[in-house]
């Protein structure tokens, strides 16, 4: 199996792929394909897997393409501005990402729902309790909004960050929700009343155009009834 990016802001994930091989996504995620995949729909993990999925963002059915001839091509493109990441994956390996995140993946690679276990990442943390989780062995890949940094955590070391910006990190990486100090700024400093937190060891991954703040800046610009 091999993939190729195309583009810049608006990226397709094109991937070629030989017999017997599979890839799944969600419900209407493929672009475009080959006639030579077979294409199987149905709900991964009973009502209750379909569930779950749907409180992370994601279609409560899965869609398996397989492909049935020597070679096919099959791609995937970004539904919002921003990047595709691959997620590459040991037996084991995990990343918590963001609701909504996934794209495809590789059948070995399970997708679940994770729940944040403290109260207040869940409420003020920018995407509330529910995140998604991949786990290993297999390669899988996100879309995640904006241009994507990455940042290295060390022990100790800690990043605050405007809620939302955040799209994914390893499990390793402890996440909450700070106070902002100070009543003029949280007043008159934009940034709200709360920050996310996050500290190593572990890497994480921010986005520079959360999906909420783009829909609220083309709002501006969207004329009102009467």
């Amino acid at each position: 199996m091999e993939h190729v990016l195309t583009g810049t802001t608006m990226q397709v994930l094109t991937m070629q792929m030989g017999q017997g091989e599979s890839i799944y996504t969600e419900s209407g995620g493929m672009a475009w394909m080959s006639d030579t995949f077979d294409m199987q729909t149905n709900m991964e993990g009973g009502l209750l897997g379909g569930l779950k999925r749907g409180l992370a963002g994601e279609s409560l059915f899965m869609t398996t393409y397989t492909c049935t001839a020597p070679q096919g091509i099959i791609a995937f493109a970004n539904e919002f501005p921003g990047k595709i990441i691959p997620v590459p994956l040991a037996a084991g390996e995990s990343r918590i990402c963001q609701k909504d995140a996934f794209m495809c993946a590789e059948r070995t690679v399970q997708l679940e729902m994770h729940f944040r276990k403290k109260l207040g990442a869940g409420l003020f943390g920018g995407e509330g309790f529910i995140m998604q989780k991949l786990t290993g062995p297999g390669l899988a890949f996100v879309e995640l909004a904006g241009e994507i940094i990455e940042y290295d955590l060390q022990p100790g070391q800690a990043l605050k960050v405007d809620t939302g910006h955040i799209a994914m990190f390893e499990p390793t990486v402890t996440f909450d929700v700070v106070t902002v100090k100070g009543v003029k700024n949280v007043l008159f400093g934009g940034e709200g009343l709360f920050l996310a937190h996050v500290s190593g060891p572990g890497k994480v991954w921010l986005q520079s155009m959360p999906v909420a703040n783009l829909a609220a800046k083309i709002s501006q610009h969207i004329p009102k009834g009467s």
